[in-house]
């Protein structure tokens, strides 16, 4: 059975972790990014537009934060997934972006080694918590 590629929109407002991100995800040939965004508004119009399997955001962005800007994109776009990518770790925040519907979420500051894996089991349908998170795992 061919595993056909999970079409990705990558939102934050800082460009070089857009690129570092990117560059993370297209190491796996099942990760294609069809579009990137800066900021929350921009994220809900891109997600509508490009109707993405995967939403790769951040909770701190300009205009729109990316919960409120995950809410939207959720009733826009039912079918594509949510993952988090951020360097808030209270679990309360945590908690509210996982309110969302979201599949997973990953403390930016371990991008670089959990990124793939994350993406990879919200392909699969399954949730993923950084390692960072435990604690908020146990209480959610």
């Amino acid at each position: 059975m061919a595993i056909s590629s999970i079409r990705v929109l990558l939102v934050d407002d800082y460009e070089p972790f857009r690129r570092f991100a990117r560059s993370i995800l297209e190491r796996n040939p099942y990760l294609q990014v069809v579009g990137e965004a800066s900021d929350g508004l921009e994220a809900v119009q891109k997600a509508e537009q490009l109707q993405p399997d995967l939403v790769v955001l951040d909770i701190g962005l300009p205009v729109l934060n990316g919960i409120e800007a995950a809410r939207r994109i959720r009733k826009l776009c039912p079918a594509s997934r949510l993952l988090f990518v951020s360097q808030e770790s209270s679990p309360d925040i945590v908690q509210e972006a996982l309110s969302t519907e979201a599949s997973g979420y990953v403390i930016k500051a371990h991008a670089g080694s959990e990124l793939v894996a994350a993406s990879e089991a919200v392909r699969q349908g399954r949730h993923f918590l950084s390692s960072g998170l435990s604690r908020v795992a146990k209480s959610i």
